[in-house]
């Protein structure tokens, strides 16, 4: 077998068999097959897309690459969550304590920032103290001990997905839909959960920017995950304007808080509780998604939620001061605000831009291994629907690279959307696919 014969034989639309597939991966983590001939294949997979077929086998090779996350010797039934990315998408750090604290067992995975989009590792080490590198074997035996975890990437698992992920990124590879669904299938099966739940986001700020896009996503995310022995379900969730109020690090933290004590912004707890309830459905747990949402709002205004928070700071190093009293937080030294040019209705936030605002900022990374402020990023003080007087006050900006600020500030004017009448109401959840 030849590598130079899968390329051609994948360039002319041909078909690769599993064992072709897995050669492939194994070789290319093992060094054998260079960068440029795994760039033409992807190039070759981007023009040519790959059957159901190959993107499991894809899919199966890549988590046969590394080690898995080996769950089994807990009690109790495992789930995960995956997103595809967003702005002010805190939901991890509110839905795994409260499925914890529902009884279940969750073990979560996280990358960190990229381009726009927040990465969940970086707001949860925003809490003085907290420890997201951790090995498997501490993995599972927090996971063990309070059912709840929320750490860092292991180099151990799934490498094939670092690797070529590292190429997709500079080939111009990263819009391919068996590619994508390999790269985020494989991470959680090594993840070793029984049940999975996808966010797929739609909208501005999502990577799929239209909903037949995010539809076909999700369905192929769902029917491979499935051939590959899991319990998976998604819901394609609205993205054209960030999540709640806060985008940011810290200010994602205080408004997880926030929701776990049973308060915070509607639109935050809807996504929560959507997406808990679907993996209470999907373990047998509840019998119908309104079961399951009723049984988590429950959680949450009883405090249990927060208390299981509490217990996943602490487990993780964290200061619990800073949980208790949100002032503890990183705060940013400059705080500025965004006017209002007109009176009128918010027609709508662009969740990029406010995306792209928080990283100037200095919530995100510019270059790979940039060190992230933990205080900076975007207060919203109006969303879509809002009522705003000319001269009122639209956003602040919580400075961490003042040097960037006249830019951000620009993206942040340039992200409201003001018209003479109130914009009708748009759903956030926008389908579910099970």
């Amino acid at each position: 077998m030849r590598v130079v014969d899968l390329i051609e034989k994948k360039r002319d639309g041909g078909e690769l068999s599993p064992e072709e597939i897995r050669w492939l991966i194994k070789g290319y983590v093992a060094g054998e097959v260079p960068d440029y001939q795994m760039a033409a294949f992807l190039m070759a997979v981007y023009f040519r897309g790959m059957s159901e077929g190959e993107t499991v086998a894809l899919t199966q090779a890549m988590v046969e690459s590394g080690e898995r996350l080996d769950l089994s010797a807990i009690p109790g039934i495992k789930v995960d969550k995956h997103s595809t990315g967003g702005v002010g998408d805190t939901v991890t750090l509110v839905l795994v304590p409260l499925m914890a604290a529902a009884g279940l067992v969750m073990a979560k995975l996280s990358g960190r920032s990229l381009g726009h989009t927040g990465g969940t590792i970086d707001k949860f080490e925003s809490i003085p103290g907290v420890r997201t590198e951790l090995s498997l074997a501490e993995i599972v035996e927090q996971a063990k001990r309070i059912g709840a975890v929320i750490a860092d990437h292991t180099a151990e698992l799934v490498p094939a997905d670092r690797l070529i992920y590292e190429l997709r990124d500079v080939t111009g590879t990263v819009p391919s839909l068996p590619l994508i669904a390999a790269s985020v299938l494989s991470k959680k099966i090594a993840g070793g959960a029984d049940a999975i739940i996808l966010d797929v986001k739609c909208g501005d700020g999502a990577f799929m920017r239209t909903f037949p896009e995010a539809r076909q996503l999700a369905e192929t995310l769902v029917r491979v995950g499935n051939r590959l022995g899991k319990k998976f379900a998604a819901l394609i969730t609205a993205m054209d304007q960030p999540l709640g109020r806060l985008a940011g690090n810290a200010l994602e933290v205080r408004q997880a808080i926030e929701v776990l004590r049973g308060e915070g912004p509607s639109d935050l707890r809807e996504i929560v509780l959507a997406l808990g309830a679907e993996l209470l459905v999907l373990v047998g747990e509840a019998p119908s998604p309104k079961d399951g949402q009723e049984t988590l709002s429950r959680l949450l205004h009883s405090g249990k939620a927060f208390a299981k928070f509490r217990e996943l700071v602490a487990a993780q190093g964290g200061d619990i001061r800073a949980v208790e009293d949100p002032e503890r937080l990183p705060k940013a030294a400059q705080v500025v605000e965004v006017l209002a040019n007109e009176a009128g209705y918010v027609q709508g936030v662009r969740a990029r831009a406010i995306g792209l605002a928080c990283g100037l900022l200095g919530a995100g990374r510019e270059v790979k291994g940039q060190r992230v402020d933990p205080a900076a990023g975007v207060e919203l003080l109006a969303k879509t629907g809002d009522k705003v007087e000319k001269g009122e006050p639209l956003a602040r900006l919580h400075v961490g690279r003042p040097d960037r600020l006249l830019e951000a500030k620009k993206l942040v004017e340039s992200a409201f959307l003001i018209g003479p009448t109130p914009p009708p109401p748009s759903p956030l959840i926008l389908d579910r696919i099970v």
